[in-house]
């Protein structure tokens, strides 16, 4: 999956500024009273919590009614508050109908918090999403210390949207948004990414569940760009495209204990499409598994860009049926066959570190190693690797092009095809 433009993330912030008049204004045939609201006060230890509930703001639950208007009522009034923890109340037991929503920041407090428990409903036709150029059905933009817990589930409905060229809408954007922490959320059949993170640091996602179809188009889990300091773990994710892509200008990203598929596995890029110098680096993938899906760890980068992906490790790996378990593609195209022509230029893998894979293939090739002719893949690790054929009549073996590299074991199927560093 490819990261947004710049001129997109500047579209999702004018988009917040101005939100107010082009999504919900006049969206309804009702308005919302205007009295001032009371909001809940509670204590947390020795912090005081205003508690900003959305009902309170006239939201109805009932799954039919828009509840946009209340929701950016029950926001602007906790983004002011200045005193304790400001609490974003999505209460149990209803289901909310919403059109897309910016979540607007700087807020005054450093520390926000969204306590997510009741389920959010995307909608189900195409005229109820225009009006909002942000390509996303909710986003966070510039909101620091915000965390983001409970057992909502946000349904986007993107089913219309996979039969439809049009499909760029992200159920959950975060951009500039530095210490996020997001806990236990479940998003169903998003239109395209279920959560992307764009220009964040600081960021933990935990024991969410991210589904859709194997066969709904672009339906990334987690989508990372321009990011660093990023942990994702404890996570269940089976969708139509990556479970994590990690995009260029990303660094120092974590990920442990995830459990993959369906789906095209855990990836590095795409980088350097139409000529671009991308860069990821230090990356660790830990403590994973990987069922039934087209790929399971993958480095892809597309010829005539530049740049770099080093100090990546994937390690303590299981998959069970998966097509090309390990994968290094530097010829991705995408389907794009106009960009077959010759080029001068590539992205350098580097620093490539495969310990302990385990598992079965279901393809023939189940270590594939397919390198730039200009820029080879340089000092690849392999060690403990054993990797078998899912059905006991084939076999499977390792391919190799232009890959630099030692075993520090004997490996399952046998490298000898690697260029020996």
């Amino acid at each position: 999956m490819e990261h947004r433009s710049m001129g997109a993330s500047l579209a999702l912030v004018i988009c917040g500024v101005v939100l107010n008049v082009l999504c919900y204004r006049n969206a309804v045939g009702r308005t919302f009273p205007m009295d001032i609201i009371a909001p809940t006060m509670s204590i947390n230890g020795s912090d005081i919590n205003t508690i900003f509930n959305v009902v309170d703001y006239g939201a109805h639950g009932d799954g039919t009614t828009d509840d946009s208007q209340a929701f950016m009522k029950a926001w602007n009034d906790a983004c002011e508050a200045s005193e304790g923890i400001p609490t974003y109340m999505v209460p149990a037991g209803k289901r909310f109908f919403l059109r897309p929503l910016v979540f607007q920041g700087p807020c005054k407090s450093s520390r926000i918090q969204i306590q997510l428990l009741g389920d959010l409903i995307a909608p189900s036709n195409k005229k109820d999403w225009k009006g909002c150029n942000a390509n996303s059905w909710i986003s966070f933009s510039d909101v620091n210390g915000l965390n983001i817990v409970g057992s909502g589930q946000l349904d986007g409905l993107g089913s219309f949207w996979w039969r439809s060229s049009q499909s760029l809408l992200e159920a959950i954007h975060f951009h500039k948004c530095q210490v996020l922490r997001v806990n236990g959320l479940k998003s169903l059949n998003s239109p395209r990414n279920h959560i992307s993170i764009n220009e964040c640091e600081n960021v933990d996602i935990s024991h969410v569940q991210l589904i859709a179809p194997e066969d709904s188009p672009n339906t990334d889990g987690i989508d990372i760009s321009e990011s660093s300091n990023i942990n994702v773990h404890d996570c269940i994710i089976g969708t139509g495209d990556d479970c994590v892509a990690i995009n260029g200008r990303s660094s120092y990203i974590n990920i442990a204990r995830l459990a993959c598929g369906p789906g095209h596995g855990i990836s590095v890029g795409s980088l350097g499409k139409e000529g671009a110098r991308d860069v990821v680096a230090n990356v660790n993938v830990q403590n994973c598994s990987f069922t039934g899906t087209d790929n399971g760890a993958r480095i892809k980068t597309w010829e005539g860009g530049s740049g770099y992906a080093t100090n990546i490790t994937f390690e303590d790996i299981t998959v069970h049926e998966a097509k090309n378990p390990i994968i290094i593609d530097q010829r991705y195209r995408n389907g794009q066959d106009h960009f077959l022509s010759k080029s001068e230029t590539a992205v350098q893998v580097s620093n490539v570190i495969y310990r302990r894979f385990r598992g079965t293939s279901a393809s023939e090739i189940a270590i594939n190693l397919d390198c730039s002719e200009i820029v080879p893949c340089q000092n690849l690790l392999f060690d403990n690797i054993n990797l078998v054929p899912a059905s006991s009549r084939e076999e499977v073996k390792a391919y190799c092009k232009n890959a630099e590299g030692r075993m520090l074991t004997p490996t399952e199927p046998s490298l000898d095809c690697l260029n020996r560093s």
